[in-house]
């Protein structure tokens, strides 16, 4: 059997586990995380493997939404990475399953509500000012991965930019032109409050002057009105699969 963090052996059986435990038990346990740290660090390839095997039922999943992503932003993106984020981020929710029971555990992103407030249409007015997706994840500390604030925050409001409005931007040199490729917009408002939160307010990768806000005009404010509140009717949170702007 491999060390605590490798994967256990083919002729590795729950009996061999058994003698690692009975040699430690000549050990004094006075305390019960030691005991049961050890009983963890015996089961641990087991379990990896039994983890791995998961996270390999849905790869395909995973794997698709990656390529496609790069299809649609360019080769500057790495999908590997793309993958290995999001397999880390189902770790990170699974923890939630073994929370303090004196705590209330959160619901997973994809169980919760729309959160109203946020979706709300009324937010929307002529001085409401937006930013770009992709100047938002530089400004969050993200890099060049693009696509992570998506998938890590999948309540955020975002609205796909039409032609129409790319050119727009495009004329207004908000942007520069891309094509086909998708463009999204994002409320201000609503990426400082996240920046002002636990998860970023002390990241030393924080950059809030590559925010560049600006005020959209009234045609494509009652666009993303009607957007919003299409979502806000959806019940749901829309799921982030649609490939972000470059």
């Amino acid at each position: 059997m491999e060390g605590e963090g490798g994967t256990a052996g083919p002729g590795w059986e729950p009996d061999r586990g058994r003698i690692g435990l009975d040699r430690c038990s000549t050990r004094s346990f006075t305390d019960p995380s030691v005991s049961m740290d050890l009983l963890r660090a015996v089961l641990q390839p087991s379990i990896n493997e039994e983890i791995r095997g998961i996270f390999n039922k849905y790869m395909k999943f995973f794997q698709t939404a990656a390529i496609n992503v790069r299809d649609n932003v360019g080769e500057e993106v790495d999908p590997e990475q793309l993958i290995q984020e999001t397999c880390r981020s189902c770790l990170e929710q699974a923890k939630l399953l073994f929370s303090d029971g004196k705590k209330v555990v959160p619901r997973l992103p994809h169980e919760q509500a729309v959160p109203k407030v946020i979706w709300d249409p009324s937010r929307l007015t002529e001085t409401t000012t937006f930013v770009l997706g992709s100047r938002a994840n530089k400004a969050l500390g993200m890099g060049g991965t693009r696509g992570r604030l998506y998938i890590k925050h999948p309540h955020l409001f975002k609205y796909a930019a039409d032609p129409q409005d790319k050119h727009w931007l495009t004329e207004q040199q908000h942007m520069r032109a891309i094509g086909g490729k998708m463009a999204y917009l994002l409320i201000e408002e609503d990426i400082r409050d996240l920046a002002a939160s636990e998860d970023y307010r002390d990241s030393v990768d924080l950059r809030l002057e590559e925010l560049k806000p600006f005020i959209p005009p009234a045609w494509m404010t009652e666009k993303m009105q009607k957007h919003m509140e299409t979502l806000r009717r959806g019940a749901d949170v829309p799921p982030p699969e649609e490939p972000p702007e470059p």
